[in-house]
């Protein structure tokens, strides 16, 4: 699965979604909702880690997980953010420059 074929579909479930409970995803929704699926992973970290309450689950950690990337999808297309070309500006060209990164 690719980034992009793996945002598209991210994006029509968010729509769906949306759609089906009434949400209405202005300016500023998909970045507090990112910021919102991180404390929900931080969470489980917590819990896994025995330094908060709750039954530990690592299903749970992988979910929260697979939220935050799809929140982070969303938040890059409504900021009109082209990820795979970030990724490979930022983290992948350190494959052909392997000096120490920024």
């Amino acid at each position: 699965m690719d980034v992009k074929t793996l945002q598209a579909d991210v994006l029509r479930i968010s729509d769906i979604y949306a759609a089906e409970h009434g949400i209405d995803r202005d300016r500023d929704w998909a970045l507090l909702k990112l910021q919102e699926e991180l404390g929900e992973l931080t969470a489980e970290h917590l819990r896994l880690s025995s330094r908060a309450r709750g039954e530990p689950s690592p299903e749970k950690l992988a979910d929260e997980a697979a939220d935050v990337l799809g929140m982070l999808l969303i938040y890059c297309r409504d900021a009109d953010i082209d990820i795979e070309q970030a990724m490979r500006r930022k983290w992948l060209r350190w494959l052909d420059n392997p000096r120490s990164p920024d």
